[in-house]
């Protein structure tokens, strides 16, 4: 890859998992549609020696990008600007008018803040109005700016570096202005036209998938040009591929070969996820969800995006026994007589809670998810699931997952919008 970027995500809160990092993926993902490959994404605290040695370490790579998240605010631990000017060898001078820019910000939101003029919101104001010497000023989002120090040739040479502030609304926000910035363009005019093409499989082993790799390395010429990774994620195999565009041909003579030996497993080529191809199949019907052991993942997943009120009328989490019964009709003598974790009373909640929602088709989950509660006939990770479309009859599966109570859901979870698929496409 003719560009390659680094990332560093600053904060302790982060480094310390009390705030999960969405900056340092959502990041990479931009920087990938623009052609520049991403080496490394790190964390460090808001201490400036911690921020330091990962500027060396990226530079030390030579990495001709680094983007920064975090440390822009007004308090004393806010220190990304100074460390990266420090770094660069640049003095900070204050901005008139972007402290002034700033300061109306705040006089817009919080007009009665009482030490504008003169006390520690003033002081806090003038600290985020530092701008390193020759960096540009990217206008904030919220209130703290951005800022681009273009790169540094000769003995010492140093990257283009992008400062950004942390919370990521903010973040995304400014994005634009970054990359449009005259340093980053520059850096971005460089970058090889770079494309990205994801394969999404469901039921099929990383090992198989290796081996099929194997017979491609000996059949494809230029596949050792591409760049593929897997990934294994809640119960699907992902398999992404990074070429330039004149490797495009490498990369279709890749797929037919996977296609040719998986096409029964692989159920996207284009990127598409599971939850995309579900609304497309119910083709403008409604769904409902009635869960035990998921306990409301699968309502979660199909609500995730918005505009699902358009095709979700709602959902039943019927824990219990006598939930089932009351909530979606499921008789409680079918209960007494195969038990809540059983194709029949999966098929019962699924047609239950389709009609008492109002729904064209529901999906059902019923389970054990452990880490206790199984039996010799029905171990833990025992889930059974009906899928009730109206207008026909109702399909059932009993299914068994593997690892802990997390994981036993979260496949269930998968599995259930795999079948809600499954039985709308054979419709």
């Amino acid at each position: 890859m003719s560009v390659r970027a680094g990332i560093i995500v600053t904060g302790t809160e982060v480094l310390t998992g009390r705030i999960a990092d969405r900056n340092g993926p959502w990041l990479s993902g931009r920087l990938v549609e623009l052609g520049v490959d991403v080496a490394h994404i790190t964390i460090c605290g808001d201490r400036p020696a911690d921020l330091l040695a990962q500027l060396r370490f990226l530079t030390d790579q030579g990495v001709d990008l680094v983007v920064t998240s975090g440390g822009l605010g007004p308090t004393a631990d806010d220190l990304t600007v100074a460390t990266v000017a420090e770094f660069c060898r640049r003095e900070l001078l204050l901005d008139p008018e972007l402290e002034e820019h700033i300061a109306g910000i705040i006089r817009r939101y919080r007009p009665g803040t009482p030490d504008l003029d003169a006390g520690p919101t003033r002081i806090g104001i003038r600290k985020q109005a530092q701008v390193p010497a020759g960096a540009t000023v990217l206008p904030p989002s919220g209130t703290a700016p951005g800022v681009v120090i273009p790169a540094v040739a000769g003995d010492r040479q140093v990257p283009t570096v992008v400062i950004l502030p942390g919370p990521p609304g903010e973040l995304q926000a400014m994005w634009p202005s970054a990359i449009s910035s005259p340093a980053v363009a520059e850096v971005l005019a460089r970058a090889d036209d770079l494309q990205q093409e994801t394969v999404r499989a469901y039921g099929l082993h990383e090992a198989q998938l290796a081996e099929t790799l194997r017979r491609a390395e000996a059949e494809i010429p230029g596949l050792d040009r591409l760049e593929i990774t897997t990934c294994l994620r809640h119960g699907e195999l992902d398999m992404v591929t990074r070429f330039v565009s004149g490797d495009a041909d490498v990369y279709r003579r890749l797929l037919d070969v996977l296609t040719e030996h998986h096409g029964h497993q692989i159920f996207s080529t284009d990127g598409s996820t599971i939850d995309d191809q579900l609304i497309g199949a119910l083709d403008g019907r409604s769904i409902a969800t009635a869960e035990s052991c998921t306990g409301g993942l699968v309502a979660a997943r199909l609500t995730d995006r918005p505009g699902s009120s358009a095709y979700v009328t709602g959902g039943v989490v019927s824990y219990s026994n006598d939930a089932k019964s009351d909530l979606i009709d499921v008789p409680a003598e079918m209960i007494a007589a195969h038990g809540a974790v059983s194709e029949q009373v999966a098929a019962a909640m699924a047609e239950g809670a389709r009609r008492r929602l109002g729904a064209d088709v529901a999906v059902s989950t019923t389970g054990i998810a452990g880490p206790g509660g199984g039996t010799e006939a029905k171990p833990v990770g025992t889930v059974c699931f009906g899928v009730a479309v109206d207008g026909r009859p109702t399909y059932t599966v009993t299914r068994r997952f593997p690892g802990d109570r997390e994981r036993v859901r979260t496949l269930a979870t998968t599995a259930a919008l795999h079948l809600v698929v499954a039985q709308l496409e054979r419709g």
